[in-house]
């Protein structure tokens, strides 16, 4: 019993001895850094071995500060070097075999980086207007911002900012000057910022309006333009009202555009603005745009051109001279000298001839045969062809409607001193009268006046026929059918007492 138990302490005491000598004997990785700063926008090598062996690859951790979990960036890597651009604490371990054997951790080492700090503005003018908003950043020039905190340098030092974010609601004159700023953490070596220089102008600004007209052609327009001299970054708002009584409308607002195009007469004012929230700038001055009268319209004009072809036959590479006159008497001008379009266009007129030449020196053909060019003029008018057109026609009318008077007059007198001559001429000769032969037609004697004083009467002979018998016979009108009848006027007045002559027309009865 005793026995065993001196054995059992014997292996006890080999094996403490002999797992503290393998503890003992297990190796540690170096870690060396070529510089214990980063340069800004650079970077620093570490290098990591293991003293009096080899075969080993190397894992690369790394931590923010002292009390953050560690993170690898580098896993089982040969190579023993490894390049970083960002501070912090690094170290490194070995390892070789299957399994794998590792060996210590090596001692941290804390690597610092050098920053570059910059003041941007939200806004790209440095030049601002009591009243306005302005947000200042600080940011890291060429890098990410990490949780650290910041330091403002301003003209208002009693307003610490700790924060990337330097905010002033509403600037006044005192804000003006310059501002500076940088951050800091345990592994960031930064120096200031270069100064960003804030103007604060204490003036409101004014919109200039200005116009391109004050009138609007006939179907046409005016452009207007609105401006802030000495700044930038506005947006515009556009007023009209037709009227200095009437209430100006916003037509069109927040404009990046400064130009507009109006077509349409009133009274215009423009304004600026920016920022969020928005500032605005004073009204601009009213522009006063008018219409044009809609009776008076553009005149067109009329013009054209005629175009001439010159050539030589069964040959190339020519270059052509045009000449012209103005008369055949007058001496020929030059208009182009060789070119190599063969054909040209005229709008006057004159006398025309062309010529080719090529070649150095210049070969030239035989002129060309003269063609003449007459222009056209053209006349416009001033007024409309239906006032004149209008006139004429009531003139004519007042004209027309007594002529057509004196007609109808002149027809009526005379029908009814034809119907009384009828009525008054000498009745049929009666059974007293010379007895006819029995191979005479039958044929009615009448007289009567036709026309006026042309004294035309009509002679139609019957033998034993009275007027009675004859309308009874036929009391209907005849219709006579003319083959050839001449009249003519008597050359002299006609006495009372003599007979009126006589005129036949040959017809029959029907």
């Amino acid at each position: 019993m005793r026995h065993s138990l001196f054995c059992m302490l014997d292996l006890l005491l080999l094996s403490t001895v002999f797992y503290g000598n393998a503890t003992a004997s297990k190796p540690r990785a170096l870690i060396t850094a070529h510089e214990g700063v980063i340069p800004a926008g650079g970077s620093v090598t570490l290098s990591c071995s293991v003293e009096g062996s080899a075969g080993w690859k190397f894992d690369w951790f790394r931590r923010d500060s002292e009390f953050s979990v560690a993170q690898k960036i580098g896993a089982g890597t040969s190579e023993h070097t490894i390049s970083i651009s960002e501070g912090g604490i690094y170290y490194c371990r070995g390892g070789r075999g299957d399994p794998v054997f590792s060996t210590e951790d090596s001692v941290p080492v804390k690597i610092k980086k050098r920053v570059l700090y910059v003041v941007k503005s939200q806004h790209r003018w440095p030049q601002m207007f009591i009243g306005e908003t302005i947000i200042l950043q600080c940011e890291i020039q060429g890098g990410e911002d990490k949780e650290m905190t910041y330091e403002w340098k301003s003209p208002n030092p009693n307003i610490p900012e700790t924060s990337s974010e330097y905010r002033i609601s509403r600037l006044s004159v005192s804000h003006s000057g310059d501002y500076k700023c940088r951050g800091s953490s345990d592994y960031l070596l930064a120096k200031w910022s270069d100064p960003f220089t804030l103007i604060v102008l204490s003036n409101k600004p004014i919109a200039t309006l200005r116009a391109q007209s004050s009138t609007i052609p006939a179907g046409g327009s005016v452009t207007l333009s609105c401006s802030v001299e000495g700044s930038a970054g506005w947006k515009f708002d556009w007023f009209r009202r037709d009227s200095v009584s009437s209430k100006a409308q916003l037509m069109r607002g927040n404009e990046a555009n400064r130009v507009i195009s109006v077509s349409q007469g009133g009274l215009y004012h423009c304004r600026g603005g920016r920022g969020d929230p928005v500032y605005y700038t004073e009204d601009s001055s009213e522009f006063i745009v008018e219409e044009t009268s809609q009776t008076e319209k553009p005149r067109a004009s009329l013009g054209g051109s005629v175009t001439l072809n010159c050539s030589v036959n069964d040959s190339a590479r020519w270059r052509y001279y045009w000449f012209r006159r103005t008369s055949e008497s007058s001496a020929a001008q030059r208009i182009t000298n060789g070119t190599s379009s063969h054909t040209f266009s005229v709008a006057e007129g004159g006398i025309y001839y062309c010529r080719g030449g090529r070649g150095d020196p210049v070969f030239f053909t035989e002129d060309s045969v003269s063609v003449t060019i007459e222009t056209n003029g053209f006349r416009c008018e001033s007024h409309s062809f239906l006032v004149p057109f209008i006139i004429g026609l009531v003139f004519g009318s007042l004209l027309t409607v007594p002529v057509l008077l004196c007609c109808i007059c002149c027809h009526t007198r005379i029908r009814d001193r034809c119907r009384n001559r009828f009525m008054q001429s000498p009745n049929i000769n009666q059974s007293s009268a010379a007895p006819q032969t029995p191979n005479q037609s039958d044929t009615q004697i009448y007289s009567s006046l036709l026309h006026g004083d042309l004294s035309v009467y009509e002679s139609i002979r019957n033998s034993g026929i009275t007027r009675s018998d004859f309308h009874s016979r036929h009391p209907h009108p005849p219709n006579l059918h003319l083959t050839n009848t001449s009249v003519r006027a008597p050359s002299k007045p006609q006495s009372s007492s003599s007979p009126p002559p006589e005129f036949r027309l040959q017809g029959k009865l029907s």
